[in-house]
């Protein structure tokens, strides 16, 4: 199988493109004060994962309480301003150093599109961190669903089909075995794993998974991706 029989490549962008975990780490420890020693990558994320499971609505809006949830758990200041601060960070994410460079490649070859869990709001603030480089972008305030539900799939697989594109000439590229990986598979699409936390432990800011699924490609970076896609 090549890169080069598919037509659109779809994209999660947070944890694929965009460094959240760096994002939720770095504000949980400016806004606490709290060094690494004091308080692990792990605590940090376990917490995290447990205050989205209980606020799973728009990230642009319930990140103020996920960090309420978060430093409440670990015995942090939970004021509002400490709230709003996290909740600010949200929204200024900060992309992988490859991401931008490895996207203005692929779109000289694929259509581009974005399937992420975040809302319109945050999801125009990332994009715009990545150079605007989308053809198309799906959100879950367009789907109503958050992925893994395959209806989030069926969504942009029919808004795909409207400009022409079967699901054949679509490879989802992603970081998350939970969100990503495991569903599309599952779907019938071809997959691109970004192991983003290659020769880490553990799933970081992710929800585990019982079993790794096994993709059609698999890239440590998005540069590596490009690389092998379109080239140096």
């Amino acid at each position: 199988m090549s890169l080069s029989n598919f037509k659109v490549l779809t994209f999660d962008v947070v944890g694929t493109l965009i460094d959240f975990e760096t994002g939720v780490l770095n504000a949980v420890r400016k806004i606490s004060g709290r060094s690494t020693a004091e308080l692990s990558d792990d605590r940090i994320f376990a917490s995290y994962k447990r205050g989205r499971d209980a606020h799973p609505e728009r990230s642009s809006e319930v990140m103020f309480h996920v960090y309420r949830f978060l430093a409440k758990d670990l015995g942090l200041p939970a004021d509002d301003q400490a709230c709003d601060a996290f909740q600010l960070a949200v929204l200024r994410w900060q992309p992988f150093v490859d991401s931008v460079e490895a996207l203005k490649r692929l779109r000289t070859k694929f259509r581009l599109v974005a399937m992420t869990n975040a809302d319109r709001v945050a999801l125009s603030c990332y994009a715009h961190a990545l150079g605007d480089p989308f053809d198309d972008t799906v959100c879950a305030d367009d789907t109503g669903v958050a992925k893994p539900n395959p209806e989030f799939f069926a969504y942009n697989k029919g808004r795909q089909a409207a400009f022409g594109y079967k699901q054949s000439d679509i490879l989802h590229v992603a970081q998350s075995q939970y969100h990503d990986i495991g569903i599309a598979r599952k779907l019938g699409y071809k997959v691109c794993w970004i192991e983003r936390r290659q020769g880490m432990t553990g799933f970081g800011g992710t929800p585990d998974v019982a079993a790794l699924t096994k993709p059609d490609f698999h890239f440590a970076t998005m540069k590596a991706f490009a690389d092998a896609a379109v080239g140096h």
